[in-house]
């Protein structure tokens, strides 16, 4: 990973609950955007290339992304009381909201209104993806195999349909093999 940029400030384990509880409330579609405005931009808990760092690994996590990254980001500032704090307080409200729409939408499936609701979240969350995955790429904009990698990643993922596990698979030793031999060349 890379080093903080700063040295975060000892957070307390209820801003760290109240903050990611934010998180869920307002990430319709992903919390991986609101998750790096309030971590990196509003917090300053985190610098971009630590925030992209996290989201890597928690690409290789089981489950939701943003659950791994409200364990990592709670773990970094506060160990384990500070993971599960995180945690706790991004899943709460989804919790209880999703599972109420969740049954709500399964018994209106039918319903015009419905489909056309979901029609448009889905183009704003897929808006908000690319917008966040171009803004974690920037940390990495002057790092020529990063952007290779990340041209590889999109166009295996996006064009070549497969899936990511597999793209993980082969461009990760590829892409850990790449940067050691651009290291070595540079020392």
């Amino acid at each position: 990973m890379a080093p903080p940029t700063v040295l975060p400030p000892r957070v307390g384990l209820g801003v760290l609950f109240y903050e990611f509880l934010k998180v869920s409330l307002l990430a319709s579609g992903g919390g991986i955007v609101w998750a790096h405005r309030i971590t990196v931009d509003q917090r300053r808990w985190l610098g971009d290339a630590e925030f992209t760092d996290i989201v890597s690994v928690c690409q290789f996590l089981p489950g939701p992304n943003i659950v791994g990254i409200a364990v990592c980001v709670g773990a970094k500032l506060r160990g384990a009381a500070g993971a599960i704090a995180a945690t706790a307080g991004f899943i709460l409200i989804p919790g209880i909201v999703g599972f109420s729409l969740g049954v709500l939408c399964f018994r209106h499936t039918g319903m015009a209104v419905l489909q056309n609701t979901l029609i448009g979240i889905s183009a704003a969350a897929a808006g908000m993806m690319i917008a966040t995955g171009l803004r974690l790429l920037r940390a990495y904009r002057r790092r020529l195999p990063a952007l290779l990698f990340a041209a590889l990643a999109f166009a295996g993922i996006a064009i070549g349909q497969f899936p990511l596990l597999l793209v993980l698979l082969v461009l990760t030793p590829l892409s850990i093999a790449t940067v050691a031999i651009v290291s070595g060349r540079a020392r």
